[in-house]
């Protein structure tokens, strides 16, 4: 069908793949712990957006242009490292509330709203060029070299590896949530928790900012 062969090895592999930990989980069990399962699942539909971007852009060969233009690639990699230093800097600056009992100046976060968790997550991959490298180099290899619909079966399946990992996502988030109840009752576990976010955010800009085009 579409010129797609070995779907059950895609949809093992896409599994696999989606359980394998990684910044993306880190970021929703971070949230979960923060704000509750909505807050962890805010994050994962945020990252299924970002990945949906990718997987169109796929299909309509921008990821392609993406990989093989320079000055395309730089461009992205350096605006989504400045997004993501920023946020973590946000993060890391914050002070302790207690700080503001006392009478000392402070930069407080505010705190993040479900709109914002999502976003954060959407443009943390959106703005991510290996993201975009994943899909152009995973998703082919499932589709003949002569399918008369290439962007079509790209879309098929990333779609399919999308949804499998936006469910398993969810499942992530509900679990990290119910075990961190204690730390949502604790104001100073929820500060350093907030600060660990912020560091996960810096850590992902530098890394971007390192990504060569290959």
């Amino acid at each position: 069908m579409l010129g797609i062969h070995d779907l059950l090895l895609f949809l093992v592999s896409g599994l696999l793949l989606n359980m394998t930990p990684g910044p993306d989980t880190a970021y929703i069990i971070g949230r979960s712990a923060q704000m509750g399962w909505r807050g962890g699942a805010a994050a994962a539909f945020g990252i299924s957006a970002g990945c949906l971007v990718h997987v169109v852009a796929s299909a309509v060969g921008l990821s392609a242009l993406l990989t093989a233009s320079a000055t395309a690639f730089a461009a992205v990699k350096w605006a989504g490292a400045a997004y993501l230093v920023y946020l973590g800097l946000t993060q890391l600056l914050a002070r302790r509330p207690a700080d503001a009992q006392a009478g000392r100046e402070m930069t407080t976060a505010p705190a993040a709203t479900l709109r914002q968790v999502f976003w954060q997550g959407a443009l943390t991959n959106v703005l991510n060029p290996k993201v975009a490298m994943f899909f152009l180099a995973f998703l082919p290899q499932f589709v003949a070299a002569d399918a008369p619909q290439k962007p079509i079966a790209f879309l098929l399946l990333g779609t399919i590896f999308i949804v499998n990992g936006t469910i398993w996502c969810l499942g992530v988030a509900v679990v990290a949530a119910r075990a961190a109840r204690r730390v949502r009752g604790s104001s100073a576990a929820l500060f350093w928790l907030n600060r660990a976010i912020g560091g996960l955010f810096v850590y992902l800009g530098v890394r971007i900012a390192m990504l060569e085009a290959r």
